[in-house]
Parts: C-alpha cells; structure tokens; sequence
C-alpha cells in the first residue's frame, strides 16, 4: 500500500465530537479532521486544532443537510428562513445544473466556506463535501474553480472497494476531472457502507484486505451522549471512537508496511504550524 489516511468527518458538529478528534489524534490512530465551518461547535474545533499542530485539518464544506455560512437574504434559493439548506439532493442536483441563479449562490456560498476556513488560520490539508455531493458535477466544478484560490491541493475520491455500481461512471468522471485539474486524491475510500459503525471489527475486516494504492478511512466519532443530529440516530460514535484508538487497529495498520499521515503528507507538501500555546 502506498499510504492510509485516518479522517474524522463534521469536525466542529459539536464539542464531543471535538472531544473525540482530540482524543483519537493524541491516542489513536487518527490523521486528519474534516472542519464544519458554519456547524455550532466550529470556533471549538478550531481551537482544539490548534493544540493539535500534526492534526491535517481539511474542510467538510456543507451543502446539505445542515446550516449555510451566508444569511437567508444573499442565497434564498438555498436555504429557508433559519439558513438551513432545504430540499433533497436530487431536486437541488437539478437546480444546480439548470438554474443560473442557483448556480450563482451556489458559488458564494462554496466561496464563502473556504474564505471562514482561511480565516482559522489553519492549512488547508484537503477538501470533501457533506453526504459526497462533489460527485455532482456542478458542485465539483464549482470547487475546482474556487478551491485553487484558497491553496486546495488535495480532495476525497468516494471510489469503495465495493461501491454502487450506479455511482461507478461518477466516481469515475469525477476521477478524470481532479486529475485533468492537478488535484491530488486517494485511489480508494472506506466508510460509506458502513456509515455510523466504524467498528474495531470493521476496521479489523477493511485493513485485513486492503487494496493497493492511497486508502482514506472515516468515520464519524464522539464521545458519548445523545444523538448529534435526527439523521445520526442510529450512529454508534462511541464505538467509533474506541476502534481509532485501538491498539488491534493501530497494529493492523502498522502491519500495513503503508505511510500513515494526512493528504499533505502522503503527497509531500505537509506544512509546518507551530504548537498554539
């Protein structure tokens, strides 16, 4: 194997789910946290980060099912009153594509996330959208364009192992377009099938056979508690959290021979920050 990333996802979704990125970094196998910008705990995130200067850091950029960084006024079509995105995906994948005004607001917000993200100070380490919706080809051009002006280097391919065969000519379109644009990715990505229940043995089974290439694994841990959010009910973060910092897990990854680290790292462009005290 060429390299395993560790990523956890909706960094800054809530202060437990901070809680466990900190953890799992400090005493786990944990690389990389993918930054909610405009998400309630996302000041907390940042500062977690901070103490954390060989976390990689990347923005999670929100799209759907969650909360817009601009107001109501400057991008009515996308969100309701509140500023929460509406819609399914589907509907909004159409909109995207058809409807210039949409398109337009489309691209502010996207701008306006990786402009809160530059202001954290922190490097930008890779790039990835909530629920994957960079397969749509809207939203991938959109942040192709914009990405390259904020230094977006690398982003998250979402080709599994065993993926859906409806998705396999998006995933491969999308592929042909990061490489046409320079864009470093992985080859491969776990965690979509086993959304909410990245076990230890999961990850035992996934690291037993894992393919050749770059590999990114996430997940979504936290500490434990309630629910996140209606849409994570059934998510069992806690055990999410136990398998990063597994012992079994962190010597079945060494077993790997592969490179351990975050996409700066694998690619050799790692940044230097200095520790925040």
């Amino acid at each position: 194997m060429r390299g395993i990333i560790v990523t956890a996802d909706d960094f800054g979704l809530h202060e437990r789910v901070n809680e466990a990125v900190a953890r799992a970094h400090r005493e786990g196998v944990l690389t990389c946290a993918s930054l909610m910008v405009g998400a309630p705990a996302a000041h907390d995130a940042v500062k977690t980060a901070r103490a954390l200067p060989d976390l990689r850091v990347g923005l999670h950029l929100v799209l759907t099912d969650g909360a817009a960084s601009l107001p109501h006024w400057s991008i009515p079509e996308l969100v309701d009153a509140r500023g929460n995105f509406e819609g399914s995906m589907f509907a909004n994948g159409v909109r995207f594509h058809l409807l210039r005004s949409v398109r337009r607001q489309l691209a502010n917000e996207i701008f306006a996330q990786f402009n809160a993200f530059a202001a954290t100070g922190l490097a930008l380490d890779h790039v990835n959208v909530h629920k994957h919706f960079h397969l749509h080809p809207t939203v991938l051009e959109l942040i192709l364009e914009i990405g390259p002006q904020f230094g977006m280097r690398a982003m998250r391919l979402p080709r599994e192992m065993h993926g859906s065969l409806l998705l396999k000519p998006w995933v491969a379109l999308m592929k042909k377009r990061l490489d046409d644009a320079g864009v470093d990715h992985n080859d491969w990505v776990a965690g979509i099938a086993s959304t909410g229940r990245m076990d230890e043995a999961a990850w035992l089974a996934l690291l037993a056979k894992a393919p050749e290439g770059l590999l990114e694994i996430y997940s979504h841990p936290a500490t434990d508690g309630a629910p996140l959010t209606p849409a994570m009910r059934d998510y069992r973060h806690a055990d999410e959290l136990a398998a990063l910092c597994s012992p079994r897990v962190a010597r079945a990854i060494e077993a790997t021979g592969a490179m351990h680290g975050g996409f700066a790292d694998v690619f050799g462009h790692a940044p230097t920050r200095e520790p925040v005290t």
